[in-house]
């Protein structure tokens, strides 16, 4: 926790911290965030906690510094990277499993099974971009706590807001999810 932390404020700000230093200094809490958010998401990904880990570090390693202010907000750019990671595989497994745009015509409905919970993933995923469009803040408290699996206060610290405003911010935000994939 501390070499993540001294990488940060080594860093200026104009040109960043290493990337490769702090992503090695941050593997182990980072496969720790991957395999919590897999292990909640059942079998909707083919992604192990490794992969996803590595997929990150890929998106990453395309910039050479990172400008990060603190140790929650680069685990908060993490979530959102892990978010569109997973996203991005399901809907490349959607495309392929749907023959890449070619209509397909099944010949047993039981081989469906596992399309509802992808779908429902990419739902999901849909509905937070639409309310990130309405209230930024809001989609920027579920991707942390979902996706990130960040406490009230971290993220009430990351964004400069009360632990009570964040509260209250999950559940507005839980309730306008819930109408928006009705």
């Amino acid at each position: 926790m501390g070499d993540i932390t001294d990488l940060i404020a080594q860093g200026d700000a104009r040109d960043g911290v290493d990337n490769a230093a702090l992503f090695g200094a941050a593997y182990d809490e980072l496969k720790k965030l991957a395999h919590s958010r897999l292990s909640r998401s059942g079998p909707m990904t083919l992604l192990d906690s490794t992969a996803l880990v590595n997929e990150i570090w890929l998106r990453l390693s395309d910039k050479n510094t990172l400008r990060v202010e603190s140790r929650r907000k680069f685990f908060a750019y993490a979530a959102q990277v892990m978010r569109t990671v997973i996203v991005d595989q399901l809907r490349e497994r959607n495309a392929l499993r749907r023959g890449g745009g070619v209509r397909d015509l099944p010949l047993n409905t039981a081989l469906g099974d596992g399309i509802a919970c992808d779908d429902e993933a990419l739902n999901v995923h849909e509905a937070l971009e639409s309310l990130a469009q309405l209230e930024p803040r809001l989609a920027q408290v579920v991707e942390m706590r979902y996706f990130g699996g960040m406490t009230e206060a971290e993220i009430g610290e990351t964004l400069g807001l009360t632990e009570r405003t964040i509260r209250r911010d999950w559940e507005k935000a839980r309730v306008l999810l819930a109408s928006m994939l009705d």
